[in-house]
Protein backbone atom coordinates (compact mmCIF):
# COMPACT_ATOMS: atom_id res chain seq x y z
CA UNK A 1 0.00 0.00 0.00
CA UNK A 2 1.58 3.57 -1.46
CA UNK A 3 1.63 6.21 1.54
CA UNK A 4 0.08 9.50 0.12
CA UNK A 5 2.35 11.90 -0.68
CA UNK A 6 5.82 9.95 -0.64
CA UNK A 7 7.92 8.31 -3.56
CA UNK A 8 9.19 5.00 -1.87
CA UNK A 9 11.87 3.54 -2.93
CA UNK A 10 12.14 0.25 -1.06
CA UNK A 11 15.76 -1.20 -0.56
CA UNK A 12 15.46 -4.69 0.52
CA UNK A 13 18.20 -6.39 2.89
CA UNK A 14 18.59 -8.19 5.28
CA UNK A 15 17.10 -7.07 8.50
CA UNK A 16 20.70 -7.36 10.16
CA UNK A 17 22.01 -4.95 6.91
CA UNK A 18 19.64 -2.74 7.18
CA UNK A 19 19.91 -1.77 11.23
CA UNK A 20 23.71 -1.68 10.72
CA UNK A 21 23.54 0.75 7.93
CA UNK A 22 21.16 2.96 9.37
CA UNK A 23 22.35 2.93 13.16
CA UNK A 24 26.13 3.49 11.75
CA UNK A 25 25.35 5.88 9.04
CA UNK A 26 21.53 7.03 9.04
CA UNK A 27 21.76 6.40 5.67
CA UNK A 28 18.03 5.90 5.24
CA UNK A 29 14.92 8.42 5.53
CA UNK A 30 12.97 5.18 7.14
CA UNK A 31 13.99 1.92 8.05
CA UNK A 32 12.94 -1.03 9.79
CA UNK A 33 14.63 -1.37 13.12
CA UNK A 34 15.56 -3.33 16.15
CA UNK A 35 13.47 -2.09 19.23
CA UNK A 36 16.49 -2.67 21.25
CA UNK A 37 18.33 -0.96 19.33
CA UNK A 38 15.81 1.94 18.82
CA UNK A 39 15.76 1.97 22.68
CA UNK A 40 19.00 2.37 23.06
CA UNK A 41 19.37 4.54 20.60
CA UNK A 42 16.99 7.07 22.10
CA UNK A 43 18.47 6.80 25.64
CA UNK A 44 21.90 7.94 24.40
CA UNK A 45 21.08 10.63 22.07
CA UNK A 46 22.41 9.31 18.89
CA UNK A 47 21.55 8.27 16.30
CA UNK A 48 18.59 11.01 16.37
CA UNK A 49 15.33 8.69 15.45
CA UNK A 50 11.40 8.79 16.23
CA UNK A 51 9.33 5.43 15.82
CA UNK A 52 5.83 4.76 14.48
CA UNK A 53 4.20 2.13 16.05
CA UNK A 54 4.16 -0.32 13.28
CA UNK A 55 5.89 -3.35 14.35
CA UNK A 56 6.70 -5.69 10.88
CA UNK A 57 8.71 -8.51 13.17
CA UNK A 58 7.22 -10.24 16.21
CA UNK A 59 8.31 -13.48 17.48
CA UNK A 60 7.97 -15.86 20.47
CA UNK A 61 11.68 -17.10 21.28
CA UNK A 62 11.54 -20.06 23.02
CA UNK A 63 12.05 -21.90 19.89
CA UNK A 64 15.45 -19.76 19.68
CA UNK A 65 17.56 -21.17 22.90
CA UNK A 66 19.58 -23.78 21.45
CA UNK A 67 21.69 -26.24 23.45
CA UNK A 68 24.76 -28.65 23.30
CA UNK A 69 23.28 -31.90 24.50
CA UNK A 70 26.45 -32.26 26.63
CA UNK A 71 25.66 -29.53 28.34
CA UNK A 72 23.49 -30.83 31.30
CA UNK A 73 21.32 -28.63 30.64
CA UNK A 74 17.41 -30.26 30.32
CA UNK A 75 15.42 -27.06 31.92
CA UNK A 76 15.97 -23.69 31.91
CA UNK A 77 16.75 -23.14 35.19
CA UNK A 78 20.28 -25.40 33.93
CA UNK A 79 21.50 -22.01 32.20
CA UNK A 80 22.42 -21.13 35.78
CA UNK A 81 26.52 -21.16 35.90
CA UNK A 82 26.74 -21.92 31.87
CA UNK A 83 28.01 -20.39 29.48
CA UNK A 84 25.36 -18.85 26.88
CA UNK A 85 26.34 -17.00 22.97
CA UNK A 86 24.59 -14.56 21.92
CA UNK A 87 25.36 -12.38 18.60
CA UNK A 88 25.00 -9.28 19.83
CA UNK A 89 24.41 -8.86 23.86
CA UNK A 90 21.78 -5.69 23.12
CA UNK A 91 19.91 -7.91 19.99
CA UNK A 92 15.65 -7.38 20.41
CA UNK A 93 15.57 -11.64 20.52
CA UNK A 94 18.30 -12.04 23.08
CA UNK A 95 16.65 -9.21 25.36
CA UNK A 96 13.16 -10.70 25.34
CA UNK A 97 14.53 -14.02 25.85
CA UNK A 98 16.88 -12.73 29.14
CA UNK A 99 13.40 -11.01 29.92
CA UNK A 100 11.51 -14.25 29.60
CA UNK A 101 13.75 -16.42 31.30
CA UNK A 102 14.12 -14.26 34.37
CA UNK A 103 10.09 -13.58 34.73
CA UNK A 104 9.39 -17.28 33.65
CA UNK A 105 12.26 -19.29 35.04
CA UNK A 106 13.66 -17.26 38.02
CA UNK A 107 17.31 -17.66 35.85
CA UNK A 108 18.66 -13.47 35.68
CA UNK A 109 21.27 -12.34 33.13
CA UNK A 110 23.91 -12.32 36.02
CA UNK A 111 23.45 -16.13 36.78
CA UNK A 112 25.08 -17.09 33.26
CA UNK A 113 28.22 -15.94 31.95
CA UNK A 114 27.88 -14.61 28.39
CA UNK A 115 29.95 -14.10 25.16
CA UNK A 116 29.40 -12.43 21.67
CA UNK A 117 30.12 -12.65 18.49
CA UNK A 118 29.83 -13.76 14.81
CA UNK A 119 26.95 -16.96 14.72
CA UNK A 120 28.32 -18.18 11.42
CA UNK A 121 31.28 -16.29 10.35
CA UNK A 122 33.60 -14.20 12.73
CA UNK A 123 34.35 -10.57 13.54
CA UNK A 124 30.52 -9.65 14.45
CA UNK A 125 30.35 -6.49 16.48
CA UNK A 126 27.74 -4.83 18.70
CA UNK A 127 25.91 -2.02 16.18
CA UNK A 128 25.60 0.10 19.31
CA UNK A 129 28.39 0.77 22.73
CA UNK A 130 27.12 -1.02 25.58
CA UNK A 131 27.97 -0.45 28.63
CA UNK A 132 26.84 -3.06 31.40
CA UNK A 133 26.66 -3.29 34.88
CA UNK A 134 29.24 -5.33 36.56
CA UNK A 135 27.14 -8.60 37.72
CA UNK A 136 26.84 -8.75 33.99
CA UNK A 137 29.85 -11.05 32.67
CA UNK A 138 30.11 -10.97 29.04
CA UNK A 139 33.18 -11.56 26.49
CA UNK A 140 33.83 -11.20 22.88
CA UNK A 141 34.92 -14.19 21.17
CA UNK A 142 37.84 -13.99 18.72
CA UNK A 143 37.60 -13.33 15.01
CA UNK A 144 38.74 -16.98 14.12
CA UNK A 145 35.83 -18.44 16.04
CA UNK A 146 31.79 -18.59 15.37
CA UNK A 147 29.16 -19.14 18.20
CA UNK A 148 27.49 -21.70 16.12
CA UNK A 149 31.18 -23.65 16.25
CA UNK A 150 31.63 -22.80 19.81
CA UNK A 151 28.22 -24.75 20.83
CA UNK A 152 28.93 -27.86 18.56
CA UNK A 153 32.48 -28.25 20.36
CA UNK A 154 31.18 -27.68 24.25
CA UNK A 155 33.04 -24.07 24.23
CA UNK A 156 29.23 -22.90 24.93
CA UNK A 157 26.68 -24.26 26.56
CA UNK A 158 23.62 -22.58 25.12
CA UNK A 159 22.78 -20.05 22.68
CA UNK A 160 20.06 -17.52 22.30
CA UNK A 161 20.05 -16.22 18.97
CA UNK A 162 17.25 -15.18 16.06
CA UNK A 163 18.50 -17.57 13.30
CA UNK A 164 19.06 -21.44 13.75
CA UNK A 165 22.59 -22.01 14.07
CA UNK A 166 23.96 -24.67 11.03
CA UNK A 167 25.12 -26.79 14.08
CA UNK A 168 21.68 -27.38 14.73
CA UNK A 169 20.68 -28.46 11.54
CA UNK A 170 23.66 -30.04 10.58
CA UNK A 171 25.49 -31.33 13.97
CA UNK A 172 23.98 -32.63 17.66
CA UNK A 173 23.17 -29.25 18.76
CA UNK A 174 19.51 -29.83 20.47
CA UNK A 175 16.40 -26.88 21.25
CA UNK A 176 15.77 -25.85 24.86
CA UNK A 177 12.58 -26.08 24.58
CA UNK A 178 11.94 -29.08 21.69
CA UNK A 179 7.87 -28.45 22.12
CA UNK A 180 8.29 -24.98 21.59
CA UNK A 181 4.88 -24.15 20.03
CA UNK A 182 3.04 -25.58 23.15
CA UNK A 183 5.38 -23.62 25.19
CA UNK A 184 4.57 -20.41 23.48
CA UNK A 185 1.00 -20.97 23.57
CA UNK A 186 1.11 -21.66 27.47
CA UNK A 187 3.12 -18.32 27.58
CA UNK A 188 0.91 -16.30 25.66
CA UNK A 189 -2.04 -17.06 27.61
CA UNK A 190 0.22 -16.18 30.60
CA UNK A 191 0.84 -12.99 29.74
CA UNK A 192 -0.81 -12.06 26.28
CA UNK A 193 2.47 -11.17 24.88
CA UNK A 194 3.28 -11.54 21.67
CA UNK A 195 6.80 -10.16 21.52
CA UNK A 196 7.63 -6.97 19.70
CA UNK A 197 10.88 -7.51 17.54
CA UNK A 198 11.34 -4.56 15.26
CA UNK A 199 9.54 -1.52 14.47
CA UNK A 200 9.79 1.52 11.95
CA UNK A 201 12.00 4.25 12.31
CA UNK A 202 12.63 7.55 10.65
CA UNK A 203 15.72 10.03 11.34
CA UNK A 204 15.03 12.72 13.30
CA UNK A 205 15.53 15.60 10.97
CA UNK A 206 12.81 14.16 8.64
CA UNK A 207 10.69 14.09 10.62
CA UNK A 208 11.02 17.30 12.53
CA UNK A 209 10.71 18.65 8.45
CA UNK A 210 7.79 17.01 7.28
CA UNK A 211 5.56 15.33 10.77
CA UNK A 212 2.70 14.55 8.24
CA UNK A 213 5.46 11.75 6.71
CA UNK A 214 5.31 9.72 9.96
CA UNK A 215 1.16 9.35 9.93
CA UNK A 216 1.36 8.63 6.36
CA UNK A 217 3.41 5.85 6.58
CA UNK A 218 2.08 4.74 9.74
CA UNK A 219 -1.27 4.16 7.75
CA UNK A 220 0.22 2.73 4.67
CA UNK A 221 1.80 -0.03 7.37
CA UNK A 222 -1.48 -0.62 9.18
CA UNK A 223 -3.44 -0.63 5.43
CA UNK A 224 -1.03 -3.23 4.21
CA UNK A 225 -1.49 -5.38 7.20
CA UNK A 226 -5.46 -5.47 7.01
CA UNK A 227 -4.96 -6.62 3.59
CA UNK A 228 -2.62 -9.30 4.52
CA UNK A 229 -5.10 -10.80 7.63
CA UNK A 230 -7.89 -10.20 5.04
CA UNK A 231 -6.12 -12.49 2.21
CA UNK A 232 -4.47 -15.07 4.52
CA UNK A 233 -7.64 -16.57 5.26
CA UNK A 234 -9.26 -17.20 1.83
CA UNK A 235 -10.18 -20.61 1.05
CA UNK A 236 -10.51 -20.61 -2.82
CA UNK A 237 -6.64 -20.51 -2.80
CA UNK A 238 -3.37 -21.42 0.02
CA UNK A 239 -2.12 -17.57 0.36
CA UNK A 240 1.01 -19.47 2.34
CA UNK A 241 2.87 -22.60 0.93
CA UNK A 242 1.85 -24.32 3.31
CA UNK A 243 -0.88 -27.36 3.14
CA UNK A 244 -2.55 -26.68 6.53
CA UNK A 245 -1.75 -23.04 7.32
CA UNK A 246 -5.69 -22.52 7.13
CA UNK A 247 -5.84 -24.71 10.53
CA UNK A 248 -2.79 -22.75 11.18
CA UNK A 249 -4.47 -19.60 10.87
CA UNK A 250 -7.67 -20.47 12.89
CA UNK A 251 -6.29 -22.02 15.86
CA UNK A 252 -4.06 -18.84 15.88
CA UNK A 253 -7.05 -16.51 15.90
CA UNK A 254 -9.04 -18.83 18.19
CA UNK A 255 -6.67 -17.87 20.78
CA UNK A 256 -5.45 -14.66 20.02
CA UNK A 257 -7.98 -13.00 17.61
CA UNK A 258 -8.88 -11.80 14.65
CA UNK A 259 -6.16 -9.09 14.07
CA UNK A 260 -3.22 -11.49 16.13
CA UNK A 261 -0.73 -8.42 15.26
CA UNK A 262 -1.81 -5.67 16.19
CA UNK A 263 -0.24 -2.15 15.88
CA UNK A 264 -0.58 1.21 18.02
CA UNK A 265 0.74 2.19 21.07
CA UNK A 266 -2.36 1.23 23.00
CA UNK A 267 -2.89 -2.02 21.39
CA UNK A 268 0.81 -3.47 22.63
CA UNK A 269 1.13 -0.72 25.80
CA UNK A 270 1.71 -3.63 28.13
CA UNK A 271 4.21 -5.56 26.52
CA UNK A 272 5.91 -2.01 25.47
CA UNK A 273 6.45 -1.09 28.96
CA UNK A 274 7.69 -4.62 29.77
CA UNK A 275 10.34 -4.62 27.50
CA UNK A 276 11.46 -0.91 28.52
CA UNK A 277 11.49 -2.51 31.77
CA UNK A 278 13.93 -5.06 30.13
CA UNK A 279 15.91 -3.19 28.94
CA UNK A 280 17.04 -0.90 31.83
CA UNK A 281 17.37 -4.28 33.93
CA UNK A 282 19.53 -5.63 31.60
CA UNK A 283 22.01 -2.50 32.06
CA UNK A 284 21.13 -1.45 28.28
CA UNK A 285 19.45 1.82 29.08
CA UNK A 286 20.58 4.64 31.44
CA UNK A 287 16.86 4.81 32.43
CA UNK A 288 13.81 3.23 32.16
CA UNK A 289 11.98 4.69 28.80
CA UNK A 290 8.60 6.09 28.91
CA UNK A 291 6.73 4.60 26.40
CA UNK A 292 5.44 7.82 25.05
CA UNK A 293 8.67 9.17 24.42
CA UNK A 294 9.45 6.54 21.74
CA UNK A 295 6.81 7.50 19.30
CA UNK A 296 5.55 9.97 16.70
CA UNK A 297 2.80 11.88 18.81
CA UNK A 298 0.74 12.26 15.59
CA UNK A 299 0.65 8.44 15.25
CA UNK A 300 -1.43 8.10 18.19
CA UNK A 301 -5.16 9.36 16.77
CA UNK A 302 -7.18 8.67 13.91
CA UNK A 303 -9.21 11.07 11.82
CA UNK A 304 -12.95 10.71 12.28
CA UNK A 305 -15.97 12.15 9.84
Amino acid sequence: MEPAGIDLNFLPFEVEETFWRMLKHQEFQAAEMSMSSYMMARDQGWPELIAIPAFPSRFFRHSCVFINPESGIEEPEDLAGKNVGVPEYQMTASVVTRGMLEDQYGVSPEDMIWYHGGEEEGGREEKLSIDLPEKIELHSISDDQTLSGMLESGDLDALVTARAPSSFHDGPVERLFPDFKRVEKEYYRETGFFPIMHTVVLRQDVYDEHPWIAKELYKAFERSKQNFLERIGKMNELQVGLPWSINELEETRDLMGWDYWPYGVEENREFLETLTRYSHTQGLTQEKLEVDDLFAPNTYSEFKV
